[in-house]
């Protein structure tokens, strides 16, 4: 089986499937018969991961958003429709943009809606729950990181993906308390956890709905 070998400075061997590609990392001094050996006795794993892989990427190159389809929003499903004019916005209708877009353009479309919904709804919840844990944010931004749904910086601004819109609201309190946790907290000790439990005591039970969240969105292509 063919696969990338990276050495390291690490005591065990393990296997990561990237890119539906085989990445196998081994100690710096680990036999390369052994490493043979082991990743042959994860032949069936790596079988299934990879196809695995290749059915997620297949679905993420077919996803396309369109007039009529829907699309999540604070843990609900709104449709995609079709307003005259040129503007974008969120109504009781659902997510409304002009007529006739290409389907790149309707998703670009989502985008923009979900970024301005996210400014808002965000930036409301940050300075809700901030007097609530005593600490006080320099700024609140939206970004489009993909891996990450929030982070806090050395200099107290907050950022959060606009990709945390399609939680639903008690998940991204979660996030958000997370976020001002860490001007506390600047790590994930017990004291960081024990702050955020202060506030959510059933964290848990809402890193699970999140976790959730973000293998659905594997095979959903929201690049930008």
């Amino acid at each position: 089986m063919n696969y990338t070998l990276i050495r390291s400075a690490r005591k065990t061997c393990a296997i990561y499937i990237r890119d539906n590609a085989v990445e196998v990392r081994a100690p710096l001094r680990m036999r390369q018969a052994d490493i043979d050996r082991f990743v042959s006795s994860k032949e069936d794993w790596i079988t299934q991961k990879l196809a695995e892989s290749v059915s997620r990427m297949e679905q993420r190159d077919g996803f396309s958003p369109g007039y009529g389809d829907t699309v999540r929003y604070r843990g609900g499903e709104y449709a995609i429709v079709s307003r005259h004019g040129s503007r974008v916005g969120l109504s009781e209708d659902g997510f409304y943009m002009p007529p006739e877009l290409t389907p790149e353009r309707v998703k670009s479309a989502c985008v923009q809606i979900y970024r301005l919904c996210a400014r808002a709804a965000l930036t409301e919840k940050v300075f809700a729950f901030a007097p609530i844990m005593g600490v006080s944010p320099a700024a609140v931004k939206i970004n489009g990181a993909k891996t990450r749904w929030g982070s806090c910086s050395a200099k107290k601004s907050l950022n959060f993906s606009w990709r945390l819109m399609m939680a639903s609201d008690p998940v991204i309190d979660y996030v958000v308390v997370h976020e001002l946790a860490h001007l506390k907290e600047m790590n994930h000790s017990e004291r960081f956890w024990a702050v955020v439990g202060q506030v959510l005591p059933d964290y848990r039970d809402r890193q699970k709905e999140l976790g959730e969240l973000q293998k659905k969105l594997r095979v959903e292509n929201w690049d930008e």
